[in-house]
């Protein structure tokens, strides 16, 4: 299994846990939620979310989602992307951690 990650609000999270599901803007606008996997952490967080506070990571097994999940490339140089095509269904979420403590981990595992 590989996993995939999300970074969203932890109040948008939150409020997911209720109904079953969580659905980002990405979802309505794009129609698929922007995911990524752990070594791209770094590059993601510096790129869309510097500044940003009170985020979480949500660790997703793909086994156990019910939509669909592409690696797509969104331009030509760079790697594959997860992109999941329709809402992440709260099972699936096998972890949250708080955005700074992976971040934190990354760097120790990286030495």
């Amino acid at each position: 299994m590989t996993e995939v990650l999300h970074i969203t609000p932890r109040a948008r999270w939150e409020q997911s846990i209720a109904s079953g599901e969580y659905r980002s803007d990405d979802l309505e606008a794009e129609g698929f939620i922007h995911c990524l996997a752990l070594e791209q952490l770094g590059y993601v967080v510096g790129k869309f979310y510097q500044g940003c506070t009170d985020l979480v990571v949500l660790r997703i097994d793909p086994d156990k989602l019910k939509s669909p999940v592409k690696w797509e490339n969104p331009h030509p140089t760079w790697k594959l992307f997860p992109h999941i095509y329709g809402p992440i269904n709260v099972e699936a979420v096998v972890d949250v951690v708080p955005l700074e403590n992976l971040l934190a981990q990354a760097e120790d595992d990286r030495g």
